[in-house]
């Protein structure tokens, strides 16, 4: 079970103004490598009073896009959880969202079905502008039509992610963030807690495994990370996180061996299978026409 970190918060924030004080908010997205990455999925640890007793499934996630040019990521997350009395729970979750180059728009969509029915749905434009007054601004679409407003200081995934990968290179620790991703109704922002552990070796005697694909890990830098996501709005001082993520990331934006602690339970990820594919192209026609 991931370890729960006592974070000194005081001390993350000051770090996470000084990341941002260096263009963490401002900064153009990594370069990431389009692929696609396919997870077998199973029970890691579960508590006696959880009721769970098995976990199966798979994850497919695919991203697309260039640097320039913004990201767009799939993914479709499908699991069957065996209670203690046998009972079997499908659960299919699909996301799908486009996040512009400079962290100016996110585009989102989020579908969960359980047991075949629809469970869960959003979907909407979330803006960045400028100017006197910097605003957030969520344009709902489903579960209902709604503006939602949020904090200045909220990062996108995919600028989440290049931050993450700029923080690890320059050696930080530990990095806090507001990250909003359209889940949740699309109406609710995590406080997250970053702790990134010493950095992998390259080469052979550091593979990343033996599934379709490691070989074009071999020279690529990457870093063991674990974040935790915390409710907004709260105390959080003595507050349990709502779930831990834990990963090896690698600096072109693949993940291997993920492990989602739930507290009571937690599901693994092994990574089976990875294909990279094009890069996405940079087309001097005006992004406004998506």
């Amino acid at each position: 079970m991931i370890p729960r970190f006592g974070y000194a918060l005081v001390a993350i924030f000051a770090l996470a103004s000084e990341m941002a004080s260096h263009s963490a908010m401002a900064a153009d997205l990594t370069p990431f490598a389009p692929h696609r990455a396919v997870y077998d999925l199973s029970l890691g640890d579960a508590s006696a009073g959880s009721g769970v007793t098995g976990v199966s499934g798979r994850m497919v996630y695919e991203l697309k896009g260039s640097s320039c040019d913004g990201y767009t990521q799939n993914m479709r997350f499908v699991t069957v959880m065996t209670n203690q009395d046998g009972a079997e729970t499908v659960s299919d979750l699909r996301n799908s969202s486009w996040e512009e180059a400079d962290a100016k728009k996110l585009r989102f969509s989020s579908t969960q079905y359980q047991n075949d029915e629809l469970a869960d749905s959003s979907q909407g434009d979330a803006l960045r502008t400028k100017g006197g007054t910097p605003v957030v601004g969520v344009d709902l679409v489903k579960p209902a039509k709604k503006r939602v407003s949020l904090p200045t200081d909220i990062y996108f995934p995919m600028q989440h992610a290049s931050t993450l990968v700029q923080a690890a290179k320059s050696g930080v620790k530990m990095f806090a963030a507001n990250l909003y991703d359209g889940s949740e109704k699309g109406e609710k922002y995590y406080l997250t807690n970053t702790i990134i552990g010493k950095k992998f070796g390259t080469g052979a005697p550091a593979s990343a495994g033996t599934f379709k694909g490691a070989d074009r890990l071999a020279a690529v830098e990457s870093w063991p990370m674990a974040i935790s996501y915390f409710d907004a709005g709260k105390d959080r001082e003595d507050q349990t996180p709502a779930y831990e993520l834990s990963f090896r990331y690698f600096e072109d934006g693949v993940t291997s061996d993920l492990k989602i602690d739930y507290g009571e339970f937690s599901i693994k990820g092994t990574l089976k299978e990875l294909t990279f594919l094009d890069p996405g192209k940079c087309p001097a026609a005006d992004k406004t026409s998506r």
